[in-house]
């Protein structure tokens, strides 16, 4: 019997949370998509709708733990239970150690780290009783290979790794899954910001000589998501054109 899949993917309204959105939905996979803007969410239901998978929008505050808790509350009153977990929303505050404000760090931790333990927590669970799921943490270059001025967002790239395949070893033998992907750079809105100086700068240090797309996470996250690597698990994929290699 075949598992009818349901994703659920954070920060899917733009680069590449929308990028592994589309790709989900246009091979028959519906998705809860989460943002903290509901115009975001609108425009996305726009774009997105199709015959053969439905975008489920909800708004969700990944820096409050209030927003995370009334989000699967809703989860949970509308009956849906995604077996397929992309924790791709990450936020991000710039600064040296010596600088850097509680705020900054605490804003951070709970965002990229504390969010994705909860909703992985919770939502774990019914995929262990169906003995399917698929996780996915969207991790970072940088929390492989360390970047000053970013402590804070660097500790919780590194840490998704090390929860990750913690809770691999927990699971696998009721048939889910865990793995990460770190992206190198990558073109979002992000990386557009930047000068031509600041991107030939960065295109020197990647041996394929060129900044990745957000389509080359997405195709990466429908691997790891579809039966051929139901026995890849614990593992951390780099997605970078070379720029780091393990």
């Amino acid at each position: 019997m075949t598992t009818k899949k349901l994703a659920l993917v954070t920060g899917a309204t733009r680069g590449i949370g929308l990028a592994i959105t589309k790709k989900l939905m246009r091979s028959g996979i519906s998705v809860i998509g989460t943002s903290r803007e509901k115009a975001s969410l609108r425009e996305t239901v726009k774009e997105l709708s199709t015959d053969i998978a439905s975008l489920y929008p909800m708004e969700l505050d990944i820096t409050k733990r209030e927003s995370v808790q009334d989000f699967l509350e809703r989860l949970s009153n509308q009956e849906l239970a995604p077996n397929i977990l992309v924790n791709n929303a990450a936020i991000v505050r710039d600064n040296l150690l010596i600088k850097m404000k509680d705020d900054e760090w605490n804003d951070v931790i709970n965002g990229n780290l504390n969010a994705v333990f909860f909703l992985t927590r919770s939502l774990v669970r019914p995929m262990l009783k169906a003995r399917f799921g698929r996780i996915v943490n969207i991790s970072s270059v940088v929390g492989l290979s360390g970047n000053a001025g970013q402590c804070n967002y660097v500790a919780t790239k590194a840490g998704l790794v090390g929860f990750t395949k913690s809770i691999a070893l927990e699971v696998a033998k009721r048939g889910v899954t865990a793995n990460v992907i770190a992206p190198g750079f990558i073109d979002t809105d992000m990386t557009r910001s930047l000068s031509e100086s600041q991107k030939g700068a960065i295109i020197s240090q990647i041996p394929a000589q060129k900044i990745g797309k957000a389509d080359d996470i997405a195709a990466m996250v429908a691997f790891l998501i579809s039966e051929e690597a139901s026995y890849i698990t614990g593992e951390t994929i780099n997605v970078n054109g070379g720029l780091l290699m393990n």
